[in-house]
């Protein structure tokens, strides 16, 4: 990987990064857009844009696309600009999640789309050295997919409690870590790129804020149901973090009529309940599958398995009545639930938007309770997300002059 020498420090003040993050974000959500429609859309003057989307332009981030055709008419041509995606050769972002089986490696581009993807388990190797193994894999992937094209960092995101300023996860329970600096453990193993580590859940209710439905800008909660289970909260397209970055930790919020013993010692709590490891070692118990793998239980049910069914039904009854809970406490214009089975098999979804409205006291309209808009590359993009956002909102102090010869070697 080669370092790239500091570009030049970006003149101007606070209002011209705001300009050029309304651009870079009218873009995003309307392009290929002439600028004069960005200048309608935004509320920005035309010379506003205009000096704008000529800086995104120069950064790599914004690249004007041929004239349509059929548009030789009178007055100046109306060429329009889009986002410089991966795909054309534009800036790329590497993706980590970083679950307790396995990672997921991905390379994403501006709009959020997975360009690559590879899936590494984590069998055989001690919580203390995945940083490390992770690394070189990542490293790897990289140097398959990334080479030559401008690489803007990496992204990382995780279960449990994570400080995202500092890169370091506080609290992970299933990996038995504390206080780990991950994300200066895994920048060491890539040589030195920029990476932002954040909770998943966080993660997820940003990219859905990012590229997701428009009520998620308003408000959502977004309930993540893994081997971890954990929330986060939406306002205004902010994610809440809350004092020492711990908003979200629903692990032991009391579920209605669960019994499910947890190790904290009381019962029904959330993840004791509802969690992949609870569902795994019912269903292993029950004998619907021979090892406690809650893909194989996804696959028993798709293949007919009645007792797999039933199981996966359960747990998303489970999780919908957690999720009427956190609709009564906050009533969000959308809630998103990131369940496995659910995003693969909308049964399940309509299973946890029945329990939801039936113990909701303020919600009676299943719709706003959705599955992640990006489905099962839900981990990748939410992981890119963690460092793409951050560029939307300050595409000119993000960036700087890193794109400009910028390449993965």
């Amino acid at each position: 990987m080669t370092s790239t020498p500091p570009g030049p420090r970006m003149a101007g003040d606070g209002r011209r990064e705001a300009n050029a993050a309304t651009v870079l974000r009218t873009v995003l959500d309307h392009g290929p857009v002439s600028r004069s429609a960005v200048a309608r859309l935004s509320g920005l003057s035309p010379a506003a844009v205009s000096r704008q989307a000529t800086d995104l332009t120069r950064l790599g981030l914004l690249r004007e696309l041929p004239e349509p055709a059929g548009s030789g008419g009178v007055g100046r041509p109306q060429i329009p600009v889009d986002l410089h995606l991966g795909t054309g050769g534009g800036p790329v972002v590497a993706a980590l999640h970083l679950g307790v089986p396995a990672s997921t490696l991905a390379l994403v581009d501006l709009r959020g789309r997975v360009l690559a993807r590879r899936r590494h388990p984590h069998a055989g190797i001690a919580p203390d050295r995945i940083p490390g193994a992770v690394g070189a894999e990542l490293r790897a992937f990289l140097r398959r997919y990334a080479s030559g094209r401008p690489l803007l960092g990496v992204g990382a995101a995780i279960g449990g409690r994570v400080d995202p300023a500092a890169g370091v996860v506080v609290r992970h329970d299933a990996l038995g870590w504390r206080h780990r600096p991950f994300a200066a453990e895994l920048s060491r193993a890539l040589g030195g790129p920029a990476v932002r580590l954040d909770n998943h859940a966080r993660a997820i209710a940003q990219s859905e804020i990012l590229f997701g439905r428009p009520a998620a800008r308003r408000s959502l909660v977004h309930l993540f149901v893994g081997n971890v289970v954990d929330a986060a909260v939406g306002l205004a397209g902010v994610v809440h973090r809350g004092p020492g970055a711990a908003a979200g930790d629903v692990a032991h919020l009391p579920v209605p009529d669960s019994t499910a013993p947890c190790p904290c010692g009381r019962s029904g709590c959330l993840e004791a309940t509802a969690s992949n490891t609870a569902l795994e070692r019912t269903a292993v118990r029950r004998g619907i599958v021979p090892e406690p793998d809650t893909g194989l239980v996804i696959d028993a049910a798709a293949a007919g398995d009645r007792r797999a069914d039933r199981l996966l039904r359960e747990r998303a009854r489970a999780v919908g009545r957690a999720t009427a809970l956190l609709l009564d406490v906050l009533n969000p214009d959308l809630v998103v639930v990131t369940e496995q089975a659910s995003i693969l098999e909308p049964a399940y979804l309509e299973e946890i938007r029945g329990a939801a409205i039936d113990h909701s006291h303020v919600c009676d309209d299943p719709e706003r309770i959705v599955s992640p808009h990006a489905g099962p590359a839900t981990l990748p993009v939410a992981a890119g997300t963690v460092l793409l956002n951050p560029l939307f909102k300050r595409p000119l102090e993000t960036v700087g002059g890193l794109l400009q010869g910028g390449v993965f070697h």
